[in-house]
């Protein structure tokens, strides 16, 4: 890919309006990450009350992941995303009307599960709205740029969330903050098309709610992609313990929380740009099993450290690493979906992602309780090693795919031009 064609994408205004929600979107959810965990640790000094975090934040994803993705196949994929950003916004208002009345634990983690609801409804969408609009040839590019305002807005909105909380003196103008950034990401879906899909030929049935299961089950190179992430991230996240170490083990405060969450977007925000730049993987399933063991041995040494430099920088290379991981299974699942089934392939996705960050977050919470914070973070680092291993003895065609590009899928996808999009009406 030349360096022109590297902006091929970002040219495209319906492309920048997705970035800028993103953008917005991920700032203000960045912004209650960093809030909740410092205000909870604050009032309990519990790493378990962290670990509940992830759970309160899962339970909402497993119940809705079925009706998000069907819904996102029945109606257009914006006005499901500005649903989501609008609960997401009511639960940032929530938790900083909870906090200003100084409320019990019990409401904060009330509004954690508004929080969840909000993702289950808006990954589906967000999620399979590009190739609405672009041709399969554009994904990679696409993809790299929507996820360097990904992690642009996962870089700011730690540190912004910070400084708010380092001084305020306290959490309330922070979910403000976020609250807000929801409300952009809504305003910025509402410029985009409302894309109807095409009417079922048939009567809908209780077969067609579960289809996204039945696809990923016969596809097995995609069935290996998420299960090797989900298992990766789930023992190999350290992100909810970073309040302790902020604390306790590198003494930095609130604004030394902040960059240190930031740390990894910022790997990833620069390794997104590369990619932008780089031909298609000629072998991208190799690349995706060396990352996640690059994404291992970083976490060990994060877990080991005791110098801020350091730890930085361990997380920085997490986050380069999973920045590819990210492309290549985005990108893979868009290739290999046909588009009526685009919505519930990415819902079950996206319960595989938050499955693994949210029960990963407990599973860190609850090994730190149990065994000590390095030994919870160092163990994951190890074990996300071992997956690895174990998915390519399983699935070892995975490593033997070429361009993702050169993948079809099951059935043509259809593809609207963005003329087309343009053209359609709510």
């Amino acid at each position: 890919m030349t360096a022109v064609d590297a902006f091929s994408a970002i040219r495209n205004p319906l492309v920048r309006a997705i970035a800028l929600a993103r953008i917005s979107g991920v700032i203000g959810t960045q912004i209650i990450n960093v809030a909740v965990g410092w205000q909870l640790y604050e009032v309990t000094g519990s790493a378990l009350s962290l670990g509940l975090v992830g759970l309160f934040e899962l339970a909402p994803v497993l119940f809705l992941m079925i009706p998000a993705g069907n819904a996102a196949d029945r109606y257009p994929r914006r006005n499901i995303a500005m649903l989501g950003g609008s609960i997401a916004a009511i639960a940032a208002f929530g938790l900083m009307t909870v906090t200003y009345f100084d409320g019990p634990v019990s409401l904060i983690y009330s509004m954690l599960i508004l929080v969840g609801a909000a993702r289950a409804f808006m990954a589906p969408a967000v999620g399979t709205i590009l190739p609405q609009l672009l041709k399969a040839d554009q994904f990679v590019n696409a993809n790299a740029w929507v996820q360097s305002a990904f992690q642009f807005a996962a870089i700011s909105g730690p540190g912004i969330g910070g400084l708010i909380i380092a001084f305020t003196g306290g959490t309330v103008w922070a979910y403000f903050t976020a609250g807000i950034g929801q409300l952009i990401f809504v305003a910025a879906f509402s410029t985009l098309p409302a894309i109807r899909p095409p009417e079922a030929a048939e009567k809908r049935s209780t077969q067609d709610l579960f289809a996204g299961f039945a696809f990923i089950r016969r596809t097995p190179l995609f069935l290996a992609a998420i299960t090797l992430d989900m298992f990766a991230v789930l023992l190999g996240g350290a992100v909810v313990l970073l309040p302790i170490y902020a604390k306790d083990i590198l003494h930095v405060g609130p604004e030394g929380l902040g960059w240190l969450r930031a740390a990894p977007a910022l790997g990833s925000l620069l390794m997104l740009l590369l990619v932008t730049r780089m031909k298609p993987m000629q072998r991208p399933g190799t690349v995706l099993l060396l990352t996640v063991v690059g994404f291992g041995i970083a976490t060990i040494g994060f877990g080991y450290s005791t110098n801020f430099a350091f730890s930085m920088f361990c997380l920085f290379l997490t986050g380069i690493f999973d920045s590819v991981s990210v492309v290549i299974r985005l990108t893979l699942e868009q290739v290999v979906t046909p588009d009526r089934l685009r919505g519930r392939v990415s819902s079950i996705n996206y319960v595989f992602i938050g499955f693994s960050n949210e029960l990963g977050a407990f599973r860190s919470g609850a090994s730190a309780w149990l065994f000590g914070t390095v030994g919870s973070v160092v163990g994951g680092g190890v074990g996300s090693i071992v997956v690895v291993v174990l998915v390519w003895l399983i699935w070892p065609a995975l490593a033997r795919i070429g361009p993702l590009h050169t993948i079809k899928p099951e059935e043509g996808p259809t593809l609207a031009s963005v003329e087309e999009a343009r053209t359609t009406t709510v």
